[in-house]
């Protein structure tokens, strides 16, 4: 039997102050309507002031740690690897994961960040899933945490409407193939020559040595909406199918499609490129936005609370972010007991 990474905890947090299309629409050249229409979004969450990506993450791991006690007992909650995927860390130097992992006490465990923005989680899930298949880790902590409140313009209705704060996070442990929860395969993808569409223009070596002080608002996140719509449906549908062939599943076969939460058009497009019907996609944004990195865990933990996903279901998580970045795996979902 082949040694693969099973799925055996899952966790989240969210900042507590959610912000409503309403009280946006009272700062902003916005309504209530006009966000739904384009996003399908009712509110967000932004953290507090001093409150940072790494709170969220700890809060995150500590409850996927708890499910996967309470689903495997006490052994089940030590894991010796932390991944954690945020394009919004506490600092630009160190990585965020180290102080994560010692602040949930896991010691002096291998830790590190991914930054692949919206596909993060994925591309964390994809390295944590590696080190175990390859014997470098018998459990590993996998967390998507993004605080975008910190980077965004605050006169900027589009983005302000789309993004929110979160932490998701599951544990993987090294299992057999044939077990509910195996992660049964990935397809990662990238395309550089679409990193404008998807930036931060300051903050990094390429502006820090440019003489002269950075241009008004480089500091905040922008997005080329457009094109990143085409692209977002292209990648994420060609990435599933790519992996729905390599692992024999058919889109009829697949029981939830939990695809990042970027908006609900996306989603809808790329059901109908896939050929899925709606019953099939996951959707948790109207209630918590576009969290980044956190979507994807995010909205399996409210799947899975809510009853929407169901052990024996066959899973396809897919993303796409900036970078370019897309990426998908599939998994036959686990029993779990969450918080």
């Amino acid at each position: 039997m082949s040694r693969v990474a099973v799925l055996c905890g899952l966790g989240g947090a969210l900042p507590a102050t959610a912000v409503s299309n309403e009280e946006l629409a009272e700062q902003l050249d916005t309504s209530d309507r006009w966000i739904r229409t384009r996003t399908g979004i009712g509110r967000r969450h932004v953290v507090a002031p001093g409150e940072a990506t790494s709170d969220l993450a700890v809060a995150a791991g500590r409850d996927a740690l708890a499910s996967a006690r309470r689903t495997g007992g006490e052994d089940a909650a030590g894991v010796d690897l932390v991944v954690l995927a945020t394009s919004t860390p506490d600092r630009p130097c160190p990585a965020t994961a180290p102080d994560v992992a010692h602040r949930l006490g896991l010691g002096t465990v291998p830790a590190f960040d991914v930054s692949a923005v919206c596909t993060g989680f994925v591309y964390a899930l994809a390295a944590a899933a590696s080190m175990i298949t390859a014997g470098v880790a018998e459990r590993a902590l996998v967390i998507g945490a993004d605080t975008f409140s910190t980077i965004l313009d605050p006169a900027d209705r589009t983005t302000r409407a789309i993004f929110g704060d979160g932490a998701g996070a599951v544990v993987l442990r090294a299992g057999g193939a044939d077990e509910p929860g195996a992660l049964l395969g990935f397809d990662l993808g990238s395309d550089g020559s679409g990193a404008d569409l998807i930036t931060v223009r300051a903050g990094g070596s390429r502006q820090r040595s440019t003489p002269g002080p950075p241009g008004d608002g480089d500091h905040f996140f922008t997005m080329d909406g457009r094109p990143v719509f085409t692209r977002a449906v292209l990648d994420m549908s060609r990435s599933s199918q790519a992996l729905l062939d390599r692992i024999g599943w058919t889109p009829a076969e697949v029981d939830k499609v939990v695809a990042h939460q970027a908006n609900i058009r996306i989603l809808n497009a790329v059901g109908e490129q896939l050929g899925l019907e709606e019953k099939q996609i996951v959707a948790n944004l109207d209630r918590v936005g576009n969290t980044v990195a956190a979507s994807i865990p995010l909205a399996l933990r409210d799947a899975a609370a809510d009853g929407e996903l169901r052990p024996g279901h066959r899973v396809l998580l897919t993303g796409f972010g900036g970078g370019l970045t897309w990426g998908s795996a599939a998994l036959v979902w686990p029993a779990l007991e969450t918080g």
